[in-house]
């Protein structure tokens, strides 16, 4: 069994259900209310029911609760622990790739499951630190560091080491490169995760424990004595696209996240027929609860996209892609800048489209991690890509 969790009070969730999706009481109804719109984020639901205008951040706040309850109704609850374990790392593999080391371990998540992952050291670290004891003090600058998300497919997390058998997708070992502390686990049913099971964990969907996975990753980078806490980013394609947004909503400690093929607003995810986020390693709600309908699914990347102002988020949405429709992301990105513009963050919202299918190509990784470098304050290594 996995460690016992500590959830909300049913009363309280109960309450925050009630201002997730609006069911207040027919004495509450005033003629002039409707419900709140995924594609609205102009209103938030007060605690009495009602409709108002969001004019401040403090409003904002608010609708952003909502929001996460929402996502909670399709993915289930965020767990609370009492107290986390240790993280007793286990390596099973070092090797050198150039100048950056790379260590494949395994991670305690919680008291029976098992994290596989891949840390990559840059060169200005990697010969200093003793890797049987990672979390012991050195002497080397703090720095940044990012939590790397593979997108599907059989080689998990060695994908963004360019393992996949593809190009486009090895940004983790370009990162490490180019200085970064780099984390790259696999997602359930993928890699060393490939015989993960659904249905004898604890969570509602696979998107929440991968959620919960990811912020375990947090934990140990800022646990690390050479990394700086606050300067943490995310980056993803495809699968890891979605993720890396999934992941700036639930952890704030997250300053910039980038979403390459990641994401489009339901309705607009191949005409509305979601039934490929409704598998047990994504959302089963989507299916058994909401109906694969779009208008039933009690959150949308609308929000989740505005949720995650005023920090840094990049989207890559190529003008092509099959699996996520351009047209969806460019009637979404106006409505999350609107929150951005609240913040006075409006350039942090940053929308990439190149001219291409569903793919993550050189340029526009290229420029990813320079906005990454700008907002984690970090100096790169130079380095030449690999020219795919």
């Amino acid at each position: 069994m996995h460690a016992k969790y500590f959830w909300l009070g049913a009363l309280a969730w109960a309450s925050v259900l009630v201002v997730a999706t609006g069911n207040v009481s027919a004495d509450d109804q005033s003629a002039d209310q409707t419900q709140l719109q995924h594609s609205d984020l102009s209103l938030y639901r007060t605690a009495d029911g009602k409709l108002k205008p969001i004019q401040s951040i403090a409003d904002w706040m608010l609708r952003r609760q909502q929001i996460i309850a929402g996502a909670e109704l399709a993915m289930g609850p965020l767990p609370q622990t009492e107290a986390m374990p240790a993280f007793d790392t286990r390596i099973t593999e070092d090797v050198w790739m150039g100048k950056v080391r790379r260590l494949t371990m395994t991670m305690a998540v919680d008291d029976s499951d098992r994290l596989p992952l891949d840390l990559y050291l840059p060169s200005s670290v990697a010969q200093l630190v003793n890797v049987n004891a990672l979390t012991n003090a050195i002497h080397s600058p703090k720095l940044a560091a990012v939590v790397a998300l593979h997108p599907t497919g059989a080689a998990g997390k060695r994908i963004v080491a360019g393992q996949g058998g593809r190009p486009g997708r090895q940004y983790g070992i370009e990162l490490a490169q180019r200085g970064y502390v780099v984390i790259a686990p696999d997602y359930p049913s993928f890699g060393e995760y490939a015989d993960y099971d659904f249905k004898r964990d604890n969570f509602a969907s696979g998107t929440m424990k991968a959620i919960v996975n990811h912020r375990r990753c947090v934990d140990y980078l800022a646990d690390l004595p050479f990394v700086d806490s606050e300067r943490i980013g995310a980056i993803g394609h495809s699968l890891g696209g979605h993720n890396a947004i999934f992941m700036g909503v639930f952890d704030q400690r997250v300053k910039v996240m980038v979403s390459s093929c990641g994401w489009c607003p339901f309705q607009d995810y191949y005409g509305g027929q979601i039934g490929g986020w409704a598998s047990e390693r994504y959302m089963p709600r989507l299916r058994d609860k909401f109906q694969l309908a779009p208008d039933n699914v009690p959150f949308d990347f609308y929000e989740l996209v505005a949720a995650l102002a005023p920090r840094t988020f990049v989207s890559v949405s190529p003008t092509h892609d099959a699996n996520f429709d351009i047209r969806g992301v460019r009637k979404a990105i106006p409505v999350a800048a609107q929150i951005y513009s609240l913040f006075d963050s409006r350039e942090e919202l940053i929308l990439l489209t190149p001219d291409c299918e569903h793919d993550f190509p050189k340029d526009m990784r290229m420029k990813s991690y320079s906005i990454i470098d700008r907002v984690l304050q970090h100096k790169p290594i130079e380095i030449e890509p690999a020219t795919n």
